[in-house]
C-alpha cells in the first residue's frame, strides 16, 4: 500500500451517494470489474490469505473426531465448496461487500466441547459428525432469524468508533498466538523470507510494477512456496522439517471427489449442543459486524447501514445452515484475512471476490488442488497471518480520528476492552476447556449454582475465549452507561458517514427497479 493522501469523494453505494474519505489506494472498488483473467487470479490471492483457518478447522476437527485419512481430505473439500457457495450468496445478495465467507474457530471451541461429550473416539466419528450437523443448522436458522427480522441492525444506533475500534483491532490481533506465527519450532528463515517478499512487492515495488501492486501476496507465496519444495526435493529440508513440502501428497489425491448434502447421513439434534454451539454463533456475529465495518473503511465506502448489517447477518447464518447440511461440522463467518488482503493490494472489488469463490467451489471437488494447498507450509501461513492480520488492527485504530481522545471516557473503555479482549480470552486458554471452565466455575461460593449449569457455563467459555466478543461487549455496555456526549464519542461524524437506509440495495430491489419495473441492467 502506497503512502498517498486520502482525498474527498463522491461515493456510489447500491443506489445513493454519500461523501467521505476514500483511501487512494484502492486500485479496484467494490462495483469495478478486472478483466477476467486478471481477477482469477485476484480472486485466488483472496482466497490464499484464509487458507490456514479453511485447512486448520477442518483437519482439527478431523483428528478429534479420528476421521480416517481419505474422508479428512473429504472435509477438507466441503469446506471449500461451502466456503464458495456461502460467499457468492453473501456477495450477490448478503451484504454485498467483498468479503470472503468460510470456517469459523468461533464455532470450533462448542464443537471440541461436543466432541468431548461424546466421546467420539468411542462412538466414532460418524455419530459425531451428524450432532455437530444438528446442532449448526439448529443455532444457524436462530442466526437467520436475528438477522432477516431486524434484531442485529437495531444495536447499530449504539454502536460508536468507541466499541467498533476496539472490536476490529482485536480482529486483527486475535491470531498473534496461534501456532502458526508463535510456535517453539518456527522456521523463521522460511516465514520472515514469506514476509519479505509480500513487503518488498506491496511496498517498494508496487511503484514500478503493476503486478507487485495487484499480487503481492500471490507472488510472495508462490515464490516462497517454490523455494520450500525445491529445499525439500533436494534434502535440505526433510520431513521433520517444518516447512517441507510434501509433493507426493499432491500425486496420491484422487482426481476427482464427491462431495454431495448429507453426504455423512442425516443430522441429529440434541437440544444442549444446540445452545452450546449457538454461542460460537454469538461471538461470530460480533465479529462479523465489526468486519463489516473494517472492509467498508478500508475500501472507501461509507460505513453499513442498519439494513444491510441485518442481510450480512441473515446470509451468513444460511450459509451456516448450508454448511450443516453439506457437513462440515462447522459454520460460516465472515473473514478478516481478506479484508487485509483489501489494504495490501488496494483490490476491493466484489466481483474479483465471487470469481474466486467460484474457483474454490470448483476446486473443491479436485482433490489434487485441496492437496496442494494443504502442502503451504506452516511458516508460509504464518507471515501472511502477520501481514494481514497487523493491517486490519491498523484500520481499527484509523476509527479512532472520529473520537476525542482528550476525553478520559473514551480513553478508558477502549483501553479497558483492548486489554480484556486479550487477557479473558488467555485465561480461557489457560483454563483449557468448558467442561474444566464448568468445574471451576461450579465450585465458586455464591455463584456456583448459577455458573454451575453446564449450559450457562458452555456459552460463557465460549464467548469469553472470542477475543473480539470479549472486547466488544465491554466497550458496547460501558460506551453506553458511562456518561458522556455524541461529539466526544464520535456519533456525530459516524452518522454522516454512514449510509442511508435506501442506499443499499438488494439484490432482488436491484433486479427487480425502484419502481417496480424491470431494471436496465442486473448488478
Amino acid at each position: 500500500m502506497t503512502n498517498e493522501d486520502t482525498a474527498k469523494t463522491e461515493l456510489q453505494t447500491d443506489g445513493g451517494t454519500s461523501v467521505r474519505e476514500e483511501a487512494s489506494f484502492v486500485e479496484y472498488g467494490i462495483e469495478d470489474k478486472p478483466p477476467i483473467g486478471t481477477s482469477i487470479f485476484l480472486g485466488i490471492q483472496h482466497y490464499l490469505t484464509m487458507i490456514g483457518a479453511t485447512v486448520a478447522i477442518p483437519l482439527i476437527l478431523a483428528g478429534a473426531m479420528g476421521m480416517p485419512a481419505a474422508e479428512t481430505a473429504k472435509l477438507v473439500g466441503t469446506f471449500f465448496v461451502v466456503s464458495g457457495i456461502a460467499t457468492l450468496l453473501q456477495t450477490t445478495a448478503g451484504n454485498r461487500y467483498p468479503i470472503v465467507q468460510g470456517g469459523t474457530f468461533a464455532l470450533l471451541a462448542p464443537a471440541l466441547a461436543i466432541i468431548g461429550a461424546l466421546g467420539a473416539q468411542e462412538v466414532g466419528w460418524q455419530v459425531t459428525i451428524l450432532e455437530l450437523q444438528g446442532a449448526i443448522i439448529a443455532s444457524t436458522l436462530v442466526q437467520v432469524f436475528l438477522g432477516y427480522s431486524g434484531l442485529v441492525g437495531k444495536v447499530k444506533k449504539y454502536l460508536s468508533p468507541v466499541v467498533i475500534a476496539p472490536v476490529i483491532v482485536l480482529i486483527g490481533l486475535s491470531l498473534i498466538g496461534v501456532q502458526d506465527v508463535t510456535r517453539p519450532d518456527q522456521n523463521w528463515w522460511l516465514l520472515g523470507f514469506t514476509l519479505l517478499l509480500i513487503v518488498l512487492f506491496s511496498q517498494y515495488l508496487d511503484q514500478y510494477s503493476r503486478y507487485a501492486k495487484l499480487f503481492p501476496v500471490l507472488l510472495g507465496v508462490a515464490i516462497a512456496w517454490i523455494t520450500a519444495a525445491v529445499l525439500s526435493v533436494t534434502g535440505i529440508y526433510t520431513s521433520d522439517t517444518l516447512g517441507y513440502v510434501d509433493l507426493g501428497a499432491i500425486g496420491d489425491a484422487s482426481l476427482i471427489q464427491v462431495i454431495t448434502p448429507l453426504q455423512w447421513g442425516m443430522p441429529e439434534f440434541t437440544l444442549a449442543f444446540i445452545i452450546g454451539m449457538f454461542a460460537g454463533v454469538l461471538a461470530s456475529m460480533i465479529e462479523s459486524i465489526g468486519d463489516y465495518f473494517a472492509v467498508a473503511r478500508i475500501a472507501g465506502v461509507a460505513a453499513p447501514s442498519e439494513k444491510r448489517i441485518n442481510h450480512g447477518i441473515g446470509m451468513e447464518g444460511v450459509g451456516g445452515v448450508i454448511a450443516g447440511i453439506m457437513g462440515t461440522g462447522n459454520g460460516t463467518t465472515s473473514y478478516g484475512e481478506n479484508i487485509g488482503a483489501i489494504g495490501i493490494t488496494g483490490v476491493a472489488s466484489r466481483y474479483v471476490v465471487q470469481i474466486g469463490a467460484i474457483v474454490m467451489l470448483i476446486v473443491g471437488f479436485i482433490g489434487p488442488f485441496g492437496a496442494l494447498i494443504t502442502t503451504i507450509p506452516t511458516p508460509i501461513v504464518g507471515a501472511l497471518y502477520i501481514s494481514m492480520f497487523g493491517q486490519i488492527a491498523a484500520v481499527g485504530l484509523s476509527n479512532l480520528k472520529y473520537v476525542d481522545l482528550d476525553q478520559s471516557r473514551n480513553v478508558f473503555i477502549i483501553g479497558l476492552s483492548l486489554f480484556l479482549g486479550l487477557a479473558v480470552p488467555e485465561y480461557m486458554a489457560n483454563v483449557g476447556s468448558a467442561a474444566d471452565f464448568q468445574a471451576i466455575t461450579s465450585g465458586a461460593a455464591v455463584i456456583g449454582p448459577v455458573l454451575g449449569q453446564k449450559i450457562v457455563s458452555d456459552t460463557i467459555f465460549v464467548i469469553g475465549s472470542t477475543t473480539m466478543a470479549v472486547g466488544g461487549l465491554v466497550a458496547f455496555i460501558l460506551d453506553n452507561t458511562v456518561s458522556g456526549t455524541r461529539e466526544g464519542r464520535g456519533l456525530t461524524d459516524w452518522e454522516e458517514l454512514s449510509e442511508d437506509e435506501t442506499e443499499f440495495v438488494t439484490l432482488f430491489e436491484s433486479m427487480r427497479g425502484s419502481d417496480g419495473a424491470s431494471p436496465e441492467k442486473a448488478d
